[in-house]
């Protein structure tokens, strides 16, 4: 039988769920105080679950606002009436930089925040100080991909569909500590402790994306050698496109720098015609998704873990030969 047809309450699920997370412990060295779960409904579920788990007592939280990730996140705290504050935001350059020097309030619950940004292309270098207010950290789009201090960091969740697997789950790696402060009066399937207290499988899991995550995390561990070396080869492509990018007078990077993204390059042509004949262009070539994302247009080339530098290499000679025909 193959991983869709055994039972999630088999010893062979077992094997693979217990798997996935000891792995996942050995990358991102944590100990006993934390526990990794995997939900369903996506990071978007996060976004609410997060202030409702955590902020039932009243207090506040703390949130940078990035972009539109960050910004939901701060819609569904709004929603069910949390204290929160938004302390520092990069709107005012359509967030195209993170900001930095933030002052945080010592009193507050969590510090929320996206690491990297998908659609605006940009990514914390280094994450913030907070003191001791723990951070939550949705890294649905660069988990994985560079070693984590985990010293002051209270959870992290990741939609698995850009670096760790398929759609239809989502990692939630959380500290013990905010574990305990969820309550007994939430809903049950909204409840960390719920998932926490039956290693994932209090109703049926998504068997095979948790499959595809032990696979993903296998390779990360015995092909590539760990998160230290996927950092290497990230930064190593990430250069070579920027600094491509950089040097020409024909495409332009949007993000600033020292707030780019390894994740998302996002850059621009001189107009949107030459933009849409660009990507139709790649797509000829066999290089698909270049094109922005629908909020913002431009063009986005997203080269997560799996993407190789050969690629990288391909993408640049591309645009190279279309500077020619079109500039």
């Amino acid at each position: 039988m193959s991983i869709t047809e055994v039972s999630h309450r088999s010893p062979w699920f077992d094997d693979v769920i217990n798997d996935a997370i000891e792995r996942t412990k050995r990358l991102l060295k944590l100990d006993d105080q934390y526990h990794v779960l995997f939900l369903q409904g996506g990071a978007s579920m996060q976004f609410c679950m997060a202030p409702l788990n955590f902020l039932s007592d009243g207090r506040s939280a703390d949130y940078i606002n990035t972009g539109t990730w960050s910004t939901k996140a701060i819609k569904e705290a709004q929603i069910q009436n949390k204290p929160i504050k938004v302390v520092a935001s990069s709107e005012d350059k359509n967030f195209c930089y993170i900001p930095n020097n933030i002052s945080f309030n010592k009193d507050a619950a969590y510090v929320h925040l996206t690491s990297n940004n998908t659609i605006k292309g940009t990514q914390f270098e280094s994450l913030p100080d907070t003191g001791q207010v723990p951070m939550v950290i949705d890294m649905s789009s660069d988990i994985m991909s560079k070693p984590l201090d985990m010293s002051n960091i209270g959870m992290i969740y990741a939609g698995a569909q850009k670096n760790i697997g398929p759609a239809g789950v989502c990692m939630v790696i959380i500290r013990q500590d905010l574990l305990d402060l969820s309550p007994d009066n939430i809903p049950t399937m909204l409840n960390y402790n719920t998932f926490a207290n039956k290693n994932s499988m209090f109703n049926t899991p998504p068997c095979f994306a948790i499959y595809t995550i032990q696979l993903v995390i296998k390779w990360l561990e015995e092909t590539i050698g760990g998160l230290e070396q996927m950092d290497v080869k990230n930064r190593e492509k990430a250069d070579l496109l920027y600094n491509f990018l950089d040097d020409s007078s024909f495409y332009r990077a949007t993000a600033d720098k020292g707030s780019r993204s390894l994740m998302n390059v996002t850059f621009r042509l001189p107009n949107e015609d030459l933009e849409k004949a660009f990507v139709a262009k790649a797509v000829e070539n066999g290089m698909g998704g270049l094109k922005g994302h629908r909020s913002v247009g431009g063009c986005r080339a997203s080269i997560y873990n799996a993407t190789g530098l050969d690629a990288i290499n391909d993408l640049v000679s591309l645009m190279k030969e279309f500077e020619k025909t079109s500039g």
